[in-house]
C-alpha cells in the first residue's frame, strides 16, 4: 500500500487571513510529529513563506523531507494569464532552489490548467500534485509529457474528522493515497472568521488525528513516499 503525507505551506487560510501562526506554531509541531513517527513528507512551500521563514525550510531539508513549490505567494493559476502564471512559477523556483533541489509542484487551491505541464517541464519540475480525485480527476498517476501527475486523494479537512468517520473514507480511497494539510490547521483557528470546515478540530486535536492516521497505515505496513520517490518509481517502470 502506497501513502503520502504532504503539506501546503502558506500563510494562514488564504484568502481569509494573512497571518502566519501556522508557520510560527503549526509547522514546528508537524516536523516534530514526522520525526517522532519516522515518516518523510513533501512540503510544498510558497516562496513568500520560504523567504520569511528560511530556518523552517532548512529544517525541512535537514530532516530528510522533500521541498516542493506552492507558487510564489499562493497565486491561483486559473486566475492568471498563462504568462503571469509562468512568471510566478519561475519566480517561486528561483527562491526555493536557493535552499536545495526542487522537482515537485502543487498549484494553490488545486487549480491547474493542463497547459502548465509544459511550463513545469521547461523549468525542471518532474512531478506535479495539482490534480485531485475528489474534484473529479480520474486519470490516476500518469505522465503528461515528462511530468508525472500524482493526484491528491482527499480535501485536507478529512484528516480532522472524528476518527470513526474518516476511517470509513480512508478505506474507500484508491492507491496511492495522497493526503495534504496546511500548517495553519495545526493551530487553534476556532475563533477566526473563516469557513466552519477550516475551523473545526484545528490545533492539537489535528496533530493527534494526523498521528493516528500515520499509525493506522503503519499498522498495515504501508510504504510512505515523497513526490520525488513516485517519479523514480514510475521512471523505472517506464524503462522496464
Amino acid at each position: 500500500m502506497l501513502v503520502s503525507i504532504t503539506f501546503d505551506v502558506e500563510h494562514d487560510c488564504p484568502p481569509y487571513l494573512v497571518t502566519t501562526r501556522g508557520m510560527e506554531e503549526g509547522l514546528p509541531k508537524l516536523l516534530d510529529l514526522m520525526a517522532e513517527k519516522k515518516v518523510k513528507a513533501t512540503f510544498f512551500f510558497t516562496a513568500e513563506m520560504a523567504k520569511r521563514f528560511p530556518e523552517l525550510v532548512r529544517r525541512v531539508i535537514d530532516e530528510g523531507h522533500e521541498l516542493g513549490s506552492h507558487n510564489y505567494n499562493h497565486e491561483r493559476l486559473d486566475k492568471l494569464t498563462k504568462k503571469e502564471g509562468e512568471r510566478a512559477i519561475v519566480k517561486s523556483l528561483k527562491v526555493l532552489r536557493e535552499f536545495g533541489e526542487v522537482v515537485s509542484f502543487r498549484a494553490p487551491n488545486l487549480q491547474f490548467p493542463d497547459y502548465y505541464y509544459d511550463i513545469l517541464e521547461r523549468n525542471g519540475i518532474l512531478v506535479d500534485s495539482s490534480k485531485a480525485t475528489y474534484k473529479g480527476y480520474r486519470g490516476g498517476v500518469r505522465f503528461f509529457g515528462d511530468v508525472l501527475e500524482v493526484p491528491a486523494s482527499t480535501t485536507s479537512s478529512v484528516i480532522r474528522l472524528p476518527w470513526r468517520a474518516q476511517k470509513l473514507i480512508h478505506a474507500r480511497l484508491k492507491e496511492p493515497r495522497v493526503y495534504f494539510a496546511h500548517p495553519w490547521e495545526f493551530v487553534p483557528m476556532q475563533k477566526e472568521k473563516i469557513r466552519w470546515d477550516c475551523r473545526f478540530n484545528t490545533g492539537d486535536k489535528a496533530v493527534e488525528l494526523l498521528g493516528r492516521l500515520i499509525d493506522h497505515y503503519k499498522s498495515q505496513n504501508a510504504k510512505f513516499l515523497t513526490m520525488r520517490e513516485y517519479y523514480e518509481m514510475y521512471q523505472k517502470l517506464k524503462r522496464e
